[in-house]
């Protein structure tokens, strides 16, 4: 558990630093060392916790204590709520409309993903990785609209982009439930 706690406080702790300090990213950059000098310091933290978070995880999943047993709807709804998650992490890179109408589009798909992982799973290690990111998104996204304050959505039509986001992400989706999820991390969704 010692390492999903560590790997969650580097990696959340690196992506959080503009929620308390906005400006940083650009008063490093300023004073001379360039992009890298933001770069290459937060890629390592986050990257190393990252790893954390992968080891630590599959170590605390089997040996930390059940604190709720979701009931079988629950699972079924969380199928449900993962849906659109990966159209909205396409759509988040792709910069259609879908970005412009649902602001922060991985972030929105960080909470939604959160929120059906727990609607599946009760156990201490689960509550703190997805519970923690689930945090981290809406702190996050609370920070990134105070800070742009509320754009109006422009009067955009739907593009190409948003197309292969939608189709995209479902096919991801399907190759997720269909078996790449139990492929990657052991357990079927299904």
């Amino acid at each position: 558990m010692t390492l999903l706690i560590l790997g969650l406080i580097l990696f959340l702790g690196v992506h959080s630093v503009r929620i308390v300090v906005p400006d940083i990213r650009a008063r490093i950059i300023a004073r001379g060392g360039g992009r890298g000098a933001w770069m290459w310091p937060y890629t390592g933290v986050a990257g190393a916790g990252f790893v954390l978070i992968i080891l630590g995880y599959a170590l605390a999943r089997y040996e930390t204590p059940i604190l709720y047993t979701p009931l079988p709807a629950l699972r079924h709804l969380a199928l449900v709520v993962m849906l659109p998650v990966f159209p909205l992490l396409l759509a988040a890179y792709l910069k259609g409309r879908i970005g412009q109408i649902v602001s922060h589009p991985m972030l929105v798909a960080t909470m939604l993903w959160g929120v059906a992982h727990l609607m599946a799973n009760g156990t201490l290690a689960d509550l703190l990785l997805f519970g923690g990111f689930l945090v981290w998104a809406i702190l996050n996204r609370q920070s990134l609209i105070r800070r742009e304050g509320g754009a109006a959505v422009a009067g955009k039509t739907w593009r190409r982009k948003d197309a292969i986001a939608l189709v995209g992400g479902l096919a991801l989706y399907l190759a997720f439930i269909g078996g790449l999820h139990a492929l990657l991390f052991g357990v079927s969704p299904i």
